[in-house]
């Protein structure tokens, strides 16, 4: 049997260079990176730190934690990473010893590997379950939500977190149509409210 060298998926940062001018990273210095999915931004933050500067990098994701541990994994004690939810900075900081702090970057959002991840049930591109969360070891799963929820608490979900000016109308419809446990199932639901935007 061949044993295959299959690199890991790795981030390129878009603003690598707007990040790079805002946070001025100079040797020595320590940042966090609260978001640091595949590595890409903690991977350029470290290039100027070195040689006695340190990262510490947070991620909700274990997967990207995992990834970002095999692709960092040459900067050896200079990154700190953390599986945990960067809402809890403080008390990280505090449990690894790790200040003072010279910056902190935020690359909010769903990340591609969360994206191109089928199963992770954040894509209505594909059909998966309907998941979506970040650490897939914790918590209730979007199907969860979505079957129990009472509508009213649905409407407020998706006006407050979704800013869904329709949101009363999708919960309707996501009531009447339950069980729901796909993304495309959910999506199709959605559109019968919104047609084809």
């Amino acid at each position: 049997m061949i044993a295959l060298d299959i690199p890991s998926p790795t981030h390129i940062p878009v603003l690598v260079n707007q990040i790079i001018t805002g946070l001025q990273p100079q040797s020595g210095g320590h940042f966090i990176d609260c978001t640091v999915g595949l590595g890409g931004h903690a991977s350029a933050i470290l290039e100027r730190i070195l040689p006695d500067g340190k990262l510490l990098g947070i991620d909700a994701d274990p997967e990207a934690i995992h990834l970002t541990n095999a692709n960092l994994a040459y900067y050896g004690e200079a990154l700190i990473l953390v599986n945990d939810n960067f809402t809890n900075v403080e008390n990280i900081c505090k449990e690894y010893d790790f200040h003072p702090v010279d910056g902190i970057l935020f690359d909010l959002g769903v990340s591609s590997l969360q994206l191109d991840t089928a199963q992770r049930g954040f894509s209505f591109q594909r059909e998966a379950p309907l998941d979506m969360r970040f650490n897939t070891n914790q918590g209730l799963t979007a199907a969860d939500l979505v079957n129990t929820l009472c509508e009213q608490e649905l409407a407020r979900i998706l006006r407050e977190y979704g800013e869904e000016h329709h949101s009363r109308k999708i919960a309707q419809y996501i009531v009447q149509n339950r069980p729901i446990h796909t993304t495309l199932k959910l999506a199709r639901v959605v559109k019968q409210v919104l047609g084809g935007k």
